[in-house]
């Protein structure tokens, strides 16, 4: 297996254990709204962030999914837009994307 593989693997394992904790929060598996109003406003608002957090999450796994088919079929390391190689040092920055440089920023 290669190492970005792995890691993306191992990325992926983490982001769904953390996807896990935040609807485990949104579900109030550690209590009830407290009945003081400031305190509700408060976890009211802490929902919001945990909310922002989990689609971020869903997102990134999105794009570990299709990281890692395209390394099953072989492109793993080619721009899905234009076919060209990835730098490798993109991809051990954003061991997720999909496309090089160029086409990201075009």
């Amino acid at each position: 297996m290669s190492q970005r593989k792995a890691e993306l693997e191992t990325l992926r394992a983490d982001l769904t254990a953390r996807l896990s904790r935040y609807e485990a929060h949104q579900q109030r598996k550690d209590g009830a709204l407290d009945k003081d109003s400031e305190e509700r406003a408060q976890q009211t608002q802490n929902d919001e962030v945990v909310d922002s957090l989990e689609a971020e999450t869903r997102a990134e796994l999105a794009k570990i999914k299709t990281a890692l088919e395209r390394i099953d079929k072989g492109v793993g390391d080619e721009c899905e837009v234009c076919g060209e190689k990835i730098d490798p040092r993109r991809l051990q920055v954003l061991p997720y994307t999909t496309v090089c440089v160029d086409c990201a920023e075009g």
